[in-house]
């Protein structure tokens, strides 16, 4: 490694010591990006202690060396009229520096990761650091130097009363979240409000500043009728109890309303349907049910026709993930759970895929898959980030980024060490293993959905959707109604098919979020 670091770097001159010193802060940064410390591994026989100073140079420069686009400062004179007002608002509130704590309100559809964009790209033009989070990889991944929450505030996975956010005040990454304009949080309403409590609590210590939030200028967004935080073993008032409404902080929260929807102005009819079911005003069935419009419905007559047909609909040509990759990626098929639903149709359909299959336990050239860990966060490979298969070896996969600003890039995954959540009492025995931190997408749950514009939804519904917004959630990924199919299997297959299905809404989170 150090023969290579001095290839790359063209210094020679260093002594031996120095590029020593070079190759551990290199492994150290990767690791610390991971939560670990280099000493945790005993690498070498003394104590590593890094150059914070390099290093946040490094990082500072990384963040204000993400590229803003031409199109993207065009983009100003492309927002409505509401879009414009929040741009300005917030904008005013960034360049001024007088901090304030935000709440981007607005259906899917609305423009949110639009006016996000212009946003971070009008900050980062005038040489400021802008830093943006989501609570999903998938959701981070459409932004430029989008990173995850919990990777950028290194939130623990563990939710509890007493959760703190683990950074050392003397790193890099202190001084960076110190050093950003604005912080941009979206898909907000699907994290727990503990975590958005440490959040508050972690910036008043690093800007040593008791207001809200430190005093900096926090934006947060989403909608409230989507996917609230999942606890498990949890229902109805759960849920209510851990969302972010239910924060001492929300009513500091200025509310800034998004209520057109871009993505699927081309059909005002769907448009509605979407409203009604967003606010649970659609009517029911006597078993409290929707009723899904007649285009969306494929007729259930068995289990493998209809299952058949919903896969033909989202993927009609398994070659043009060989021939058109990126474009394919714009299309999946969504579930509930992971759990049996999402696993058994990547199983169908990764044999339909082309190419000979290889054993991981199972991939293909042209197959897609979706990262499961960090592992470069700066580079985008991160927990949610979307890849094509390129090159399968027995020990590392070759892929290439499958979005946003790194899209095309060729990557290698490693095998790493994986194992189960200690606090997870579902295993009785300790274990570790070795694997690629890999699986395919060619379905993905509603929940990790959420943010995402597809061209061809498909919805598998073995079971009822169990949590609040998720019906919503799945319908209005797509941009016409025409563009979204459903399979509703029926209890037994005994039972005829059907056209009604649940959709959950909370209605005291939707009082709850109103500022009136």
């Amino acid at each position: 490694m150090a023969e290579d670091f001095v290839r790359i770097k063209n210094q020679m001159h260093l002594s031996e010591n120095d590029v020593l010193q070079k190759v551990l802060q290199g492994i150290n940064d990767t690791l610390e990006s991971l939560g670990r410390d280099i000493n945790e591994f005993k690498l070498v026989s003394f104590q590593y202690v890094p150059n914070e100073y390099e290093k946040l140079t490094r990082d500072i420069a990384s963040e204000k060396n993400i590229p803003v686009s031409d199109e993207h400062l065009r983009g100003i004179h492309k927002l409505n009229s509401q879009q414009k007002i929040a741009f300005d608002t917030i904008y005013s509130a960034a360049m001024s520096d007088s901090g304030g704590v935000f709440f981007v309100d607005g259906p899917g559809g609305t423009g949110k990761s639009f006016l996000y964009t212009i946003l971070l790209a009008h900050i980062r033009s005038k040489g400021y650091i802008a830093l943006i989070v989501a609570s999903s990889g998938i959701a981070s991944s459409n932004f430029l130097g989008g990173r995850t929450s919990h990777s950028r505030f290194k939130i623990p996975i563990d939710i509890e009363p007493s959760i703190q956010c683990q950074i050392s005040f003397q790193r890099s990454e202190a001084d960076i979240i110190r050093s950003s304009k604005i912080i941009i949080w979206d898909e907000a309403p699907m994290t727990n409000k503990l975590v958005v409590e440490a959040l508050d609590k972690l910036l008043q210590d690093l800007c040593e500043n008791k207001t809200p939030f430190g005093g900096k200028l926090i934006v947060f967004g989403g909608n409230f009728r989507q996917v609230l935080p999942v606890v498990r073993g949890g229902g109805r008032r759960e849920q209510v109890q851990t969302s972010l409404v239910s924060s001492y902080l929300w009513p500091y929260f200025t509310k800034v309303k998004l209520t057109e929807n871009m993505r699927a102005r081309d059909d005002p009819g769907f448009i509605d349907y979407l409203l009604r079911t967003r606010n649970g005003e659609e009517p029911t069935n006597s078993k409290g049910q929707v009723k899904l419009p007649d285009p969306m419905i494929i007729p259930y007559t068995n289990l493998e026709d209809s299952f058949e047909a919903l896969i033909s609909y989202v993927y009609p040509d398994m070659n043009l993930f060989e021939s058109s990759p990126f474009e394919m990626m714009r299309m999946s098929i969504l579930c509930p759970k992971n759990e049996f639903f999402v696993d058994g149709i990547k199983s169908k359909l990764i044999e339909r895929l082309p190419r000979e299959e290889v054993i991981y336990t199972n991939l293909k050239k042209n197959s897609p898959v979706i990262l499961l860990r960090n592992i470069n966060p700066v580079q985008r490979l991160c927990n949610g980030t979307r890849l094509i298969c390129k090159n399968l070896t027995p020990n590392l996969v070759g892929a290439v980024i499958a979005t946003r600003q790194f899209k095309g890039k060729h990557v290698w995954i490693p095998r790493i060490p994986l194992e189960p959540n200690p606090s997870d009492n579902k295993y009785l025995i300790p274990f570790v293993r070795r694997q690629v931190p890999l699986r395919l997408c060619f379905a993905m749950s509603i929940n990790k959905a959420q943010g995402q514009t597809l061209d061809y939804v498909g919805l598998y519904l073995k079971q009822p959707v169990f949590t609040h917004g998720q019906l919503y959630v799945a319908i209005s990924r797509a941009k016409i109604g025409n563009n979204v199919i459903v399979l509703i299997l029926p209890p037994t297959t005994r039972d005829i098919g059907t056209k009604y299905t649940t959709n959950v809404v909370y209605d005291e989170v939707l009082l709850r979020a109103s500022f009136s």
